[in-house]
């Protein structure tokens, strides 16, 4: 299997390709139109910021490459939400594969800090949820996984799975063969193994 990991201006991905390594799997770090469509899997990871990621995507095409991938796709942290519709994280048009618009977390205790950070309830199923994700089979209702971000995706269609961080939001989302989580898999210890063996297996 070929599993391709998105090159791009963003931090995080080699904790990503190390999970991937520990998995067995020895993934692909590449920018190019041509590799990305023909992998068995991509993976669009990240931490950074909308505005410039999506200039610097949008410099090489790569916001058209990743919305026409047929297999599976696996968005984590600012690749979830650069797979939406716009972001208030300098006000910009995204991917669009996502009918959602991001949002900056508005604090309304002083104990509410943003950045987000830190470990949290996963809802898989209940209140928000679409629908039961394969990306969670064998997980249980409610796993522990971690987070770090100050913007988030609220609860919308595509939800398929919700964390409660000043209100409920969408910690994971779904449509066809697009897959997105907030939080990192890859940081999660052994849910977040599990939720990347299973997007694999998809």
């Amino acid at each position: 299997m070929q599993v391709a990991i998105v090159k791009y201006n963003a931090g995080n991905i080699y904790s990503v390709v190390n999970a991937l390594k520990r998995l067995g799997v020895e993934p692909l770090l590449t920018d190019d139109a041509e590799q990305l469509s023909q992998a068995d899997r991509v993976v669009f990871p990240g931490q950074g910021e909308a505005r410039g990621a999506m200039e610097y995507l949008r410099q090489r095409r790569l916001d058209e490459v990743i919305r026409q991938l047929r297999q599976p796709v696996l968005g984590i942290c600012i690749g979830q939400q650069l797979l939406c519709r716009h972001s208030e994280e300098g006000d910009v048009d995204c991917i669009g594969v996502f009918d959602a618009d991001v949002r900056r977390f508005c604090p309304t205790r002083h104990e509410e800090k943003v950045p987000c950070m830190g470990w949290n309830e996963l809802h898989v199923g209940g209140e928000g949820v679409r629908k039961e994700c394969p990306l969670f089979q064998g997980l249980g209702q409610q796993p522990y996984v971690y987070f770090v971000h100050s913007y988030y995706v609220p609860l919308c269609a595509e939800t398929a799975a919700v964390a409660d961080y000043i209100q409920p939001y969408s910690a994971a989302m779904w449509r066809d063969n697009f897959y997105a989580c907030q939080f990192h898999p890859e940081k999660s210890g052994r849910v977040g193994e599990t939720i990347i063996k299973n997007f694999l297996e998809l």
